[in-house]
């Protein structure tokens, strides 16, 4: 786990798809599209069937590796309404064994209008002077975590093309990486990112590696 401050508080990235808060001892996550793969084989698309599975064995690694009594999931929680009937038993254990063991909350996110099982369904969550909701909110002056954008760093080291899922921030705005297993990602400097950060002077895209901080600045004000 990798330490940086952000709005007063000190956070930690958890591997590079999560967060964890010390302070609330909480685990934030974003994004997680449970069922994706099943709702697009209602389509025809035939994806391997386990991304539930993978995505829940993630966050129960993560729990075990922070110690955390709370997760917090910023939206996007099942990839559509029918997601959660859709679980198969296995994934469906799993999701009720980690919801019973933590305080789990779920914020909702845009895929998100039925049911997401046991927790605490909230449209957002203002916790220690910030604020969680799913995509970042205009004109917001409180310090605010968020989802949506599924942000990755794509960097060219020694002629080869890097993409890995990042954390962006500016000085009151951070939005989490997509934590689902099959989730795909936005370009972290992108213009839609950018303007959601906005109001701020810089955009820093951060991840971890060796269990160090990088930062990469996406964008300055002029």
């Amino acid at each position: 786990m990798v330490p940086f401050s952000f709005a007063g508080q000190e956070l930690m990235l958890v591997g590079q798809r999560a967060l964890y808060w010390p302070r609330e001892r909480a685990l934030l996550v974003a994004d997680l599209h449970l069922e994706k793969a099943s709702f697009f084989a209602r389509f025809g698309q035939m994806l391997p069937p386990y991304d539930s599975r993978e995505t829940l064995e993630r966050v129960a690694l993560a729990v075990r590796e922070t110690g955390a009594r709370r997760v917090l999931c910023l939206g996007d929680n099942f990839h559509d309404t029918e997601g959660a009937a859709r679980l198969e038993p296995h994934a469906a254990g799993m999701l009720a064994a980690l919801t019973r063991a933590t305080d789990w909350v779920w914020i909702t996110g845009n895929h998100d209008r039925g049911e997401v099982g046991e927790g605490t369904a909230l449209p957002e969550l203002e916790l220690a002077g910030l604020v969680l909701r799913h995509e970042a909110l205009a004109g917001e002056t409180r310090g605010e975590l968020s989802g949506h954008f599924h942000p990755k760093l794509r960097v060219t080291a020694r002629g080869r093309h890097i993409s890995r899922p990042c954390a962006v921030r500016s000085e009151t705005r951070l939005i989490l990486p997509a934590f689902g297993a099959l989730t795909g990602g936005l370009d972290a400097s992108d213009p839609a990112i950018i303007a959601a950060l906005q109001p701020a002077r810089a955009a820093d895209a951060l991840l971890s590696a060796r269990g160090k901080l990088l930062q990469y600045p996406l964008w300055r004000a002029k």
